[in-house]
């Protein structure tokens, strides 16, 4: 009902999930979720608190739900409070330092508010953590390309593909792989080897 926009149906079959079981956080989020949807959509500031109330429900039964941490830190920097979700996603981290989820969702924040070195050091770190982790290896291989490294930005996608199909980091790994291959080595009259080529398009 949600993805169908039907939200009114979704609040009322979420509200009777938290009925049938209070203490599962993922009803929370997901009415959280809806609430957060409906505010935007109908420019509701009211629907906006319910949203971050529950937001925290959600997190007093689940400390570490990730999507709950990522739902309220983007709701909180939606609305010029981005000083909040900051502080909300660090401390997330600073409690959890063996969690890759935190420092993911914290690189993601720093990323979208243009701190591409902080956010490539956290996601880093979650890589030294798990270094199978697919989510950090696609976003650390995504900040990569856009800094030009190329080559490593490739072996990233492909560490983050052996974990599992995911079309986008094929996509994007198919066409690194291919402008690579595609740019020739020429030897300019100073000696040194270069490669011609297309930069690789930002996405």
């Amino acid at each position: 009902m949600y993805q169908q926009g039907s939200y009114q149906g979704a609040i009322q079959r979420f509200q009777q999930s938290i009925s049938m079981d209070k203490n599962n956080p993922d009803g929370y989020y997901n009415l959280a979720a809806t609430y957060h949807r409906l505010g935007k959509l109908n420019h509701r500031p009211e629907d906006l608190t319910q949203a971050e109330a529950l937001y925290n429900q959600c997190l007093d039964r689940d400390a570490n739900h990730r999507d709950c941490h990522r739902g309220l830190a983007v709701l909180l920097a939606e609305n010029g409070r981005s000083d909040e979700a900051f502080r909300l996603l660090k401390g997330w981290s600073d409690r959890n330092p063996t969690l890759p989820a935190a420092k993911i969702e914290l690189a993601r924040l720093y990323e979208e508010f243009g701190q591409l070195d902080v956010a490539q050091a956290n996601l880093i770190e979650a890589v030294n953590l798990d270094p199978h982790n697919p989510q950090a290896l696609a976003a650390l291989g995504r900040l990569r390309e856009q800094s030009g490294n190329h080559a490593q930005a490739l072996a990233d996608y492909e560490r983050s593909l052996q974990k599992g199909y995911q079309p986008e980091v094929a996509a994007r790994a198919g066409a690194l792989r291919q402008a690579m291959n595609a740019a020739p080595l020429t030897t300019p009259p100073g000696g040194t080897r270069t490669v011609n080529g297309n930069p690789i398009p930002r996405y």
